[in-house]
């Protein structure tokens, strides 16, 4: 039997980011008129590129929302104790309500004693073990932004989750793992049956092609090709790989699904650039509104 080929959706952020942010903005002038604007902390490590745009592109989100950012740059070298105590500081700092480490950091710089040293009520990264303790308890406060801004994204595409067979590919704690926690949870974009891959994971294939709803989050460009689903698989694309080419810029942007291959094949797919991409910086916003928000009840 023959199986006809289904014209493959694509879930764009760009229309999600645009709804959530016009919500935020009712927030944002509700937090201004009882005289709070919420501000984010953004703190730059060095002379990275892709850091730098996205620190600057997630300034200037802030900026055209209404909101408040101020980026706190630092040497490559700088001693670990400088930046813990920058971090301290801006823990102190009423301006601002959210702070964000940009990683990775230099390896001289132990990351986790970084981020446990935010204060989590200030941590809209949603890193820090007091806020992912919360989320694995189904009671979260922040959830990490590329997470949250993928379920933002099968919410408004309206892709169903309950019942069914959820495969993550990679196991970081700023996607998978949160992940997994919020698609197996007991809520209403959870009650998947989630299985978590990981370089250790033998035949990967075997697992993506069970998968009703595919999160492809390994860095590895091209890494799931259109023989490792099976038919009518939703996919979820996180990579973002920058691969060498003769363009002006001398590179394209490549996600972990092979994007032509699986077209007749997934019944929907998130483009990259363009689709969980758009949400992460959103979400990041509703984080920091959330932490003014939190402040504003705590006073009122």
């Amino acid at each position: 039997m023959t199986i006809s080929a289904v014209e493959t959706i694509l879930l764009a952020g760009k229309p999600v980011a645009a709804e959530i942010k016009s919500g935020l903005s009712r927030s944002i002038a509700a937090l201004k008129s009882g005289g709070i604007t919420p501000g984010l902390a953004a703190v730059l490590v060095g002379e990275d590129p892709a850091s730098q745009i996205y620190v600057r592109n997630k300034a200037k989100a802030f900026v055209k929302a209404g909101c408040f950012s101020e980026t706190f740059r630092m040497a490559g070298d700088v001693p670990q104790a400088k930046l813990l105590q920058l971090i301290e500081d801006l823990n102190r700092d009423v301006r601002f309500h959210g702070i964000l480490v940009q990683l990775p950091l230099p390896d001289h710089i132990e990351t986790k004693k970084v981020i446990y040293r935010i204060a989590p009520e200030k941590d809209v990264d949603g890193f820090h073990p007091v806020n992912l303790g919360r989320l694995l308890e189904g009671v979260p406060n922040f959830i990490p932004c590329t997470p949250h801004g993928i379920l933002k994204i099968l919410e408004h595409y309206r892709i169903p989750v309950k019942g069914r067979q959820a495969v993550i590919l990679g196991r970081s704690n700023i996607v998978g793992k949160p992940l997994f926690a919020l698609l197996s949870q007991k809520s209403k974009y959870g009650n998947a049956t989630v299985t978590l891959c990981h370089t250790a994971t033998p035949d990967l294939a075997y697992f993506t092609r069970q998968a009703d709803l595919l999160i492809a989050a390994s860095g590895v460009p091209g890494l799931v090709t259109g023989s490792m689903v099976k038919q009518g698989v939703d996919i979820i694309d996180v990579g973002i790989n920058r691969i060498a080419d003769s363009s002006p810029k001398g590179y394209h942007i490549t996600g972990d699904v092979d994007f032509e291959s699986v077209q007749g094949i997934a019944n929907s797919i998130t483009p990259v650039p363009g689709g969980v991409g758009p949400m992460t910086i959103t979400m990041l916003l509703y984080n920091t509104v959330k932490a003014a928000q939190n402040l504003f009840e705590s006073q009122n």
